[in-house]
């Protein structure tokens, strides 16, 4: 099952493995150079892969990468929405 919790987890896993650093949930992850643009998108894939979700159209939306806690929103949200 999905959570907050885990999905969470997850992606402080997934920045800690591929930066070196654990983040704040609430840290920009852009404005402190954790992740570029370029970044993002190893992110978009990581994230469809893992949650069975795709991100597409208005979602792929700097606003939705920009913290852990945003893209733990866009995964709750996307998989709420495939679930109906």
């Amino acid at each position: 099952m999905t959570t907050l919790d885990s999905v969470e987890k997850d992606l402080t896993a997934f920045l800690l493995q591929r930066t070196g650093a654990e983040p704040d949930p609430e840290a920009d992850l852009f404005a402190s150079g954790m992740i570029s643009s370029m970044f993002a998108m190893e992110l978009v894939v990581h994230l469809e892969d893992e949650y069975d979700i795709e991100i597409v159209g208005s979602e792929l939306n700097r606003n939705n990468f920009r913290s852990i806690h945003a893209m733990t929103a866009l995964v709750l949200r996307l998989r709420e929405a495939a679930d109906e």
